[in-house]
C-alpha cells in the first residue's frame, strides 16, 4: 500500500512538473497581434502568414486579423500607441500628423519605378527619416513590402488622358488628408471611403471610381462594377510593415533578430507575389470586359508634382531629401 502510494505521489509530481513547464514555455512565447484590411482571401493574408508567422517559429504566438475586423484602416497606428495592437501594415500617410517630413513619401510620381522604390526604402537615404518616426510615433518599421502600383479605376466610357478629365470625378480615396490630396492632384473630387465599402458604393454609383493597384483591384472585385482602369502609375505603393515600440523593446535581441528577420522574408515574398501579378494582370481585366489603358503619364506627372510643389506639404519635404531620392 506504501509502495503504491509513494509511485501515485511520484506520478502526480511528474504531471506537476510536467504542467509546469508547459504554462513556462507558453509564458515565453511572445505573442503578435496583427491588424490589416485586406480580406482573409487576399493573397497578402497567405504569403503573411507563411512568409512572416510561419517563419517565427514556436517562439511567437502570431495572430493576425483581416478586413479591417480588429481594427478600422487608418485606426491602426493609434491602437499600437495605446498598447492596445502589436503590429500592422501602415501607410505613410498615417504618420503625417506626428512626423511632417513624412509627407515626401506619399507624394505621387516620386518613385520613378518599382526598382527606384526598393532603392530608397532599402538605402540610407531615409534613415534620419525613420528614426525620427521611431522617435514621435512610437513604431518601429521592419520592412516595406510591395503592393503594387496605384491606377485609377472608373465607371463610364469617357477617356481619360490627362488630369483635366478627372474633373467632377468622384474617386474614393482611403479617409486622411493625405491621401485626399492625392486624389485632388491628379485632378478628382476625391470622396473618403472605408476600404470595404468600396464595392457596393461602386455598384450603386455613389462613387465614381477608385485608385488601387492590381492585384486589390482583382481581389476585392472592383472589375465587376467598373468599366476602365486608366494605368496612372502615380503610387509606387509600399506599406510600411511596423510592430509598436513598446513591444520591440520588451523583446531580447535573439527575439529582435528573429522577427526582423522574417519582416525582411516577407517583403522578399510580397514583391515576388506582387510583381507576378501584376505582369499577368492587364490581360485578366482586359479578358474580363474592361478597357485598359495608359493616359499621357507625363502630363498627369508634371501637373501632380506642381501641385505638390505649390502646396503646404513640401513646406514639410527634409531639406535635400528630394534631390537625394532623385539621383538614385
Amino acid at each position: 500500500m506504501r509502495r503504491t502510494m509513494n509511485r501515485l505521489a511520484t506520478g502526480i509530481a511528474a504531471i506537476a512538473l510536467t504542467v509546469a513547464a508547459s504554462a513556462a514555455f507558453a509564458q515565453d512565447k511572445i505573442e503578435l497581434i496583427y491588424s490589416d484590411t485586406v480580406p482573409e482571401t487576399d493573397i497578402r493574408t497567405a504569403t503573411l502568414r507563411e512568409a512572416f508567422g510561419a517563419c517565427l517559429g514556436d517562439g511567437f504566438d502570431f495572430k493576425s486579423y483581416h478586413g479591417a475586423t480588429l481594427f478600422k484602416q487608418g485606426t491602426e497606428l493609434t491602437a499600437m500607441q495605446r498598447g492596445n495592437l502589436d503590429m500592422a501594415s501602415l501607410a505613410v500617410f498615417d504618420f503625417y500628423n506626428q512626423v511632417p517630413h513624412t509627407t515626401i513619401l506619399g507624394t505621387a510620381y516620386l518613385f520613378r519605378s518599382y526598382d527606384h522604390m526598393r532603392a530608397v526604402m532599402d538605402g540610407d537615404a531615409i534613415a534620419k527619416l525613420y528614426a525620427e518616426i521611431e522617435e514621435k510615433a512610437k513604431v518601429k518599421i521592419l520592412a516595406n513590402p510591395y503592393i503594387g502600383t496605384r491606377h485609377v479605376n472608373i465607371r463610364g466610357n469617357k477617356k481619360t488622358m490627362v488630369p483635366a478629365d478627372l474633373a467632377g470625378v468622384k474617386l474614393r480615396m482611403p479617409g486622411g488628408e493625405g491621401w485626399q490630396f492625392v486624389g485632388e492632384a491628379l485632378g478628382a473630387n476625391p470622396t473618403p471611403l472605408a476600404f470595404t465599402e468600396v464595392y457596393t458604393a461602386l455598384q450603386t454609383g455613389a462613387i465614381d471610381g477608385q485608385d488601387n493597384p492590381l492585384p486589390a483591384d482583382k481581389a476585392m472585385k472592383f472589375y465587376e462594377v467598373t468599366d476602365q482602369i486608366v494605368l496612372t502609375g502615380h503610387l509606387i505603393a509600399n506599406n510600411q510593415f511596423a510592430i509598436a515600440l513598446s513591444k520591440w523593446e520588451s523583446m531580447n535581441a535573439d527575439q529582435q533578430a528573429k522577427v526582423q528577420e522574417c519582416a525582411t522574408n516577407f517583403q522578399n515574398a510580397l514583391d515576388k507575389v506582387t510583381l507576378d501579378q501584376e505582369a499577368e494582370l492587364v490581360d485578366f481585366f482586359k479578358a474580363e470586359g474592361l478597357d485598359v489603358y495608359e493616359p499621357d503619364k507625363e502630363a498627369f506627372r508634371n501637373h501632380v508634382l506642381e501641385v505638390y510643389k505649390a502646396s503646404k506639404y513640401s513646406a514639410e519635404w527634409p531639406e535635400g531629401l528630394l534631390d537625394k531620392i532623385n539621383a538614385l
